[in-house]
């Protein structure tokens, strides 16, 4: 079929409009956000060394490995997560029985005693190794090391949150994560995916995603809030931030992500912070399930595929439920307001509206 030469003219002018997004904006946030990460792991290495002395439990995992942190992720330019990955989890059940959305607990495992557990004293009467009270111990012992900390002068702690969050130059927010990686086992909460009849992950990668499992993250679970108190302290966070940059390899998806971020923290930085990056990253897993081939995902479709997810967003704000990749129940909207879900979604249409009408688009975004 011949394409008429006004559609491939405009192609060509949209595939130039974001390669030259990509090499000015997108190149622009990352270098900002490289700079940052150099700095802030000099600091949060420091720090942890400290901690690692006055407590070996909690030994420092953050290593660069292939010019990347393992466990540092990305919030925003000025935010970041870094997951602490602590050992010996072999004592301990994971117990996923649906009870608490987004979370699983770790229970002793039958005939297991106490004393036998590196965490003796973080397990509950029931039996349970409490991550509210290992996260507990954790910022005591963060809070002491900055103040021995050669940087002190520039790093506080951020009071009124039980999870340990460091302000660094008054520029970044750094969240320290205790964690356990659970390798070779998959979450029953998740167990409907990959979906049936759908050619999106080949088996070979669903094998390779499962196989190396998913984290179990202490950090306070807004899915949980106001249901059992006591659940809600023992609870664990279960995050899938490895398979989910697994499933992204392949054509233009990590790209795809690249620029939806770029235009995130550019245009959709608002207030009450409705739209993070994780929602877009959701989103763009959504919909390599909607298009599942790659050449769907090659450079000459990135454009539709972003306006694609912009829809799919508009209708997430507009029905205020963005349900997650891997456990759908939990809605990744809950804990924000209604109004700033409307004002996201006016501002989304807009930008939307834009890249749809106007074919240089991408020159004022």
């Amino acid at each position: 079929m011949l394409v008429p030469p006004d559609m491939v003219a405009a192609q060509s002018k949209l595939i130039y409009q974001l390669n030259k997004f990509s090499a000015e904006r997108v190149q622009a946030r990352m270098l900002k956000i490289s700079s940052a990460i150099r700095e802030i792991v000099k600091i949060v290495q420091d720090i942890l060394k400290e901690v690692e002395i006055q407590e070996p439990r909690f030994i420092s995992s953050l290593t660069e490995y292939n010019g990347r942190f393992e466990g540092l992720e990305v919030i925003s330019p000025h935010e970041f997560e870094i997951v602490l990955y602590l050992n010996q989890m072999g004592v301990f059940n994971f117990v996923d029985d649906g009870t608490l959305p987004g979370c699983a607990v770790l229970k002793l495992s039958d005939g297991r005693k106490r004393s036998m557990s590196l965490w003796v004293e973080f397990i509950t009467a029931s039996g349970y190794l409490s991550a509210r009270k290992m996260r507990s111990r954790f910022q005591t012992l963060v809070a002491q090391a900055c103040d021995k900390s050669i940087y002190r002068d520039v790093v506080k702690m951020i009071a009124d949150t039980t999870e340990v969050k460091l302000r660094i130059r008054e520029r970044y927010v750094v969240q320290i994560t205790p964690a356990f990686k659970c390798p070779g086992i998959w979450p029953r909460s998740a167990a409907h995916w990959p979906l049936m009849g759908i050619p999106w992950p080949h088996p070979s990668i669903v094998a390779e995603v499962k196989h190396e499992g998913f984290d179990l993250l202490s950090k306070e679970c807004i899915t949980l809030q106001g249901k059992n108190a006591a659940m809600e302290g023992d609870a664990w966070a279960v995050s899938f931030f490895e398979a989910e940059n697994r499933l992204l390899v392949g054509g233009c998806r990590k790209r795809c992500l690249s620029i939806l971020k770029t235009l995130r923290d550019r245009h959709l930085d608002l207030p009450g912070n409705p739209i993070t990056s994780y929602h877009l990253k959701t989103l763009l897993l959504y919909e390599c399930e909607k298009h599942p081939r790659d050449f769907e995902w090659s450079e000459t479709s990135i454009a539709d595929r972003i306006n694609g997810i912009f829809l799919q967003l508009i209708s997430c704000l507009q029905y205020r439920r963005c349900p997650h990749y891997f456990l759908p129940s939990v809605d990744l909207f809950k804990g924000k307001t209604p109004s700033s879900l409307d004002a996201a979604a006016k501002q989304v249409w807009r930008i939307t509206r834009e890249m749809l009408t106007n074919e240089r688009a991408f020159e004022k975004l």
